[in-house]
């Protein structure tokens, strides 16, 4: 109940006692000053007509004696005053409150992004924008979402998704780019309204399934995007990464600086130590750029984080010397055979089974449908299916499921059932990851981090984002806010927490970057570091 229903359910009980105290008053006066009887009933019906000034009745001639007269004019008065006090304390803010939570439906913004509509995968969508200083509005047709996005500062507006007045009243024609993120059948409807028009608006197209693209592009739009396929090939091939002492699954920028995440397992020589003991800087050369402890980025760890078997770090360095800590990193004890259990068969999950096959991975699939492609028809929060998966002979599970509280509890379950076994996650919601952490999961990855950073990448001039489908954020960015000053002078990695790895100059890539290393303002840096840090950096730096 919000304010303002709590204040008419309270003035309406103060408005019943006073009618109820004033009737048990009415009653006791004509018994004493007239010698009439009345129910309490009939005094009720007297004090209603004179609060309301609806009328008398047929006691106004009983009324014979002074207190009798007194007690009446003072519950007209009464009355008048609750009319006058009613107005200003409850109709008109109510008339207010109406007005205030009609949702807009229209915007004034130009050369901005359209996004149809708010989900929970529009956050990181959001902050890449913003940070970046690029106008947008959502258009949604859920009005109280509407009104609760704008009452936290979001710009939005109310319409159907698919109309072509919506978009118009949305500014579509004085867009930027148009992004549509509903399903696949109404962003087919959406691209084709907006095409209508402008045939200058570049339209991005988010899809669920890999066969529609062909479709979408058809219809006009310019950008596919298929975060679900690349979160799948993605979880896949950190499968097949993490218990390799083989280097895999980086990023190349040059034949002597390549950037990788490394997960640390429990039996690692690092378990235990502070990145400053393990020499992984001062003996190994390398650049930690951050780590993640139990899913919470420490951009500059100190004596304080202790390497565990979920912390994952995030490096840049020579090949070779990233190839050694890979191997520091691995159990030498563990050894499982190269098999994965899948857990979920939608488009995530079928992505993931036919990248590791590809790979000559063998997998199981657990999912609740029996459809081709599915080895075990079951829950997979339920032991006895996990256990007749052979959980226990697996390299690790794969959780693609869509529905973030179920996958938390099935990483719990499978801690229990297998705790040696390797969870890595599919996530939503970008707010979960760590309590996807803190059940056990050994890497996680939200469908909103991957789908947000390959539109950024698209929306975004002067920014290309090089790693979507990973913890880390990887950027190709200009950086006028800073040129002319040193990195030293900037100190980046303390007032943004991200870390400038290398800078393209006249063509040449330049990696050895000391503190006195001045920025031009024609240079391209390439910063790592999490998605706030990143974002931090673009607000800084651009």
């Amino acid at each position: 109940m919000n304010h303002w229903w709590r204040r008419i359910v309270l003035s309406l009980v103060a408005v019943l006692g006073l009618v109820l105290v004033y009737a048990w008053l009415y009653r006791l006066g004509m018994a004493t000053f007239e010698g009439e009887t009345r129910t309490y009933a009939q005094a009720i019906q007297t004090v209603i007509e004179t609060l309301t000034t609806a009328g008398f009745g047929g006691d106004a001639d009983d009324w014979q004696s002074t207190p009798m007269n007194l007690m009446v004019v003072a519950m007209n008065l009464s009355g008048v005053l609750l009319v006058f006090l009613a107005l200003p304390l409850i109709v008109v803010p109510l008339f207010q409150q109406a007005l205030e939570d009609r949702p807009p439906e229209s915007t004034d913004l130009t050369d901005h992004v359209v996004i149809c509509s708010y989900t929970p995968r529009s956050d990181v969508l959001a902050g890449e924008l913003e940070a970046a200083n690029v106008p947008y509005v959502f258009i949604d047709d859920d009005a109280e979402l509407v009104v609760d996005l704008n009452n936290n500062g979001t710009n939005a507006i109310y319409g159907e998704l698919d109309q072509a007045e919506t978009l118009q009243a949305a500014n579509a024609e004085q867009a930027d780019a148009l992004v549509t993120d509903i399903d696949d059948e109404t962003n087919a409807m959406v691209i084709l309204t907006a095409r209508e028009l402008s045939s200058d608006l570049e339209i991005v197209s988010v899809v669920e399934n890999d066969e529609v693209a062909s479709y979408h592009r058809y219809a006009g739009a310019d950008e596919i995007v298929r975060p679900r396929h690349v979160l799948g090939q993605s979880l896949a091939a950190k499968a097949t990464t993490t218990v390799s002492a083989e280097l895999r699954d980086t990023i190349e920028l040059s034949e002597d600086l390549a950037v990788t995440e490394l997960l640390v397992q429990d039996n690692s020589d690092l378990v235990g130590q502070t990145i400053p003991e393990s020499g992984i800087r001062d003996r190994m050369g390398i650049t930690v750029i951050g780590a993640w402890f139990n899913g919470e980025f420490v951009p500059v760890p100190g004596p304080e984080n202790v390497i565990d078997g979920n912390t994952i770090l995030l490096v840049a360095g020579r090949r070779d010397d990233l190839t050694e800590l890979k191997s520091r990193t691995v159990s030498a004890l563990r050894h499982n055979p190269d098999r994965v259990v899948v857990g979920g068969y939608g488009v995530v999950g079928r992505t993931a089974v036919e990248t590791l096959a590809s790979g000559d991975v063998s997998t199981c699939v657990i999912d609740l449908a029996d459809e081709p492609g599915v080895d075990i028809v079951g829950d997979v929060t339920d032991k006895m299916v996990l256990e007749a998966a052979d959980i226990e002979d697996s390299q690790s599970v794969i959780l693609t499921l869509d529905d973030d509280a179920t996958t938390i509890y099935a990483t719990l379950v499978l801690k229990q059932v297998a705790p040696e076994v390797e969870i890595i996650a599919r996530a939503n919601e970008t707010e979960n990851i760590p309590k996807f952490y803190r059940a056990g999961a050994e890497y996680v990855l939200s469908l909103s981090t991957v789908t947000g950073r390959m539109l950024g990448s698209i929306l975004i001039e002067d920014e290309e984002i090089l790693t979507p489908e990973t913890q880390f954020e990887l950027v190709r960015t200009t950086a006028p806010g800073i040129a002319g000053r040193s990195l030293g002078d900037v100190d980046l990695r303390a007032r943004t927490g991200c870390t400038v790895v290398a800078a393209e100059r006249n063509g040449d890539l330049l990696t050895d970057l000391g503190p006195e290393f001045v920025v031009r303002p024609d240079d391209t840096l390439i910063v790592a570091g999490s998605d706030e840090a990143i974002n931090q950096f673009v607000t800084l730096a651009c």
